[in-house]
């Protein structure tokens, strides 16, 4: 029978002469070598890295142009099936300090999704936490749970971990848009499960009504329904309603900024509107893991520094401007996504015009793992 002091062990412990470390003896060695057999390390050898002053994310801030993203999808619509296998032709963003995981930051997982015409994403689900944020174009949609929710340009859709999904482009141009999940807070956790549903839909989920059934349901501002089977249902984590409309989200930010302008406390800060994804449920987020947000910066603005614990990824939805995440600074882009990693200070200023911008100012939509962080007490902000 093989021993624990027969394995090679991986643990390497190095003695050193410095400040508040014992003095280096044949002895200390020898102890040493005992921690390395029993797979043993002591703190006084890692403190400094298991637990610093501040956050030190492994992550580092990053900028992916979505030019180039797009160009790629492209070309892999033309080379990569859709279906079983791979299921999705989901590229993710890598970011380069995460040692080519295909994370985004250490708990978020974002990737521009594409579908050719005539294309349908086979049914599955999984328990990982997902959305889908629309950067152009429509025409595609997704059904969930058998309910066929329209998609375009703008459109915010989030989707709780463990329902039925599947994507189906029934028009003649390829459309492409952003998923985010939670994949790598699972991954670590080792929390997850996947399941294959059907292989094709039923004729009935092939036809997309104007409005979903969540959204006939849900989708009223301020009201929510009665009925015992909707209040079970939304009983369910994740928000029951499956899509927000731009237009709704359009109007909110537009509102802000006028009354702003009337002089009505409203804003976040001078010129800088923001609303939250909320479930009309229970008022929460969206999602157990993952919190969306849209903020509206006029032209001219310039948000203050701010950082936090926990990371988020941002996609500019309209509009240009410049963006500084800790040491770096960027001048960005409709499509553009970055990543702004744990307690790393983020700014962004508005250079927007009417010739870049439906709205004349720069529209950032974020996603952030801020849910987790708080529910754990972990969340701090400076």
């Amino acid at each position: 029978m093989t021993s624990p002091a027969d394995l090679a062990s991986p643990v390497r412990l190095r003695a050193v002469s410095a400040p508040n470390q014992p003095d280096v003896t044949p002895a200390l060695e020898e102890l040493y070598r005992g921690f390395e057999r029993e797979l043993l390390i002591p703190l006084w050898t890692e403190i400094g890295d298991l637990m610093p002053l501040h956050p030190r994310s492994k992550a580092v801030p990053h900028l992916w142009q979505w030019e180039n993203l797009l160009k790629l999808a492209a070309q892999a619509g033309e080379l990569v099936p859709v279906g079983r296998g791979g299921e999705r032709r989901a590229i993710a963003l890598a970011n380069p300090g995460l040692s080519g995981r295909p994370f985004a930051t250490p708990t978020l997982w974002a990737a521009i999704q594409y579908l050719m015409p005539g294309e349908e994403a086979p049914e599955h689900r999984h328990t990982q936490h997902a959305f889908r944020f629309v950067l152009e174009g429509e025409g595609v949609w997704t059904v969930v749970n058998g309910d066929p929710v329209a998609m375009k340009r703008g459109d915010f859709l989030p989707q709780a971990g463990w329902n039925w999904h599947a994507h189906t482009n029934a028009t003649a141009e390829p459309m492409a848009w952003i998923d985010g999940l939670d994949i790598p807070f699972q991954y670590l956790t080792e929390a997850q499960f996947f399941a294959r549903g059907r292989d094709v839909l039923s004729d009935a989920e092939r036809i997309t009504p104007d409005r979903s059934y969540s959204e006939r349901l849900w989708g009223h501002a301020g009201l929510q329904p009665v009925s015992a089977a909707a209040r079970d249902a939304a009983k369910a984590p994740g928000s029951p309603l499956l899509a927000y409309r731009w237009e709704n989200t359009d109007r909110a930010l537009a509102d802000q900024l006028a009354l702003e302008r009337a002089g009505v406390t409203s804003t976040v800060e001078p010129g800088h509107a923001a609303v939250r994804f909320s479930d009309p449920f229970t008022g929460d987020d969206v999602l157990p893991t993952i919190r969306a947000e849209v903020h509206r910066i006029a032209r001219g603005a310039e948000t203050k520094p701010a950082r936090e614990t926990g990371s988020s990824v941002y996609t500019v939805f309209d509009g240009s401007g410049t963006v500084t995440v800790g040491s770096k600074t960027w001048s960005v882009t409709r499509g553009d996504l970055f990543a702004v990693p744990s307690w790393e200070p983020f700014s962004a200023r508005s250079e927007a015009a009417g010739s870049d911008s439906d709205s004349g100012a720069l529209d950032l939509f974020r996603f952030s793992d801020s849910p987790v962080f708080e529910a754990l007490k972990l969340n701090r902000s400076a």
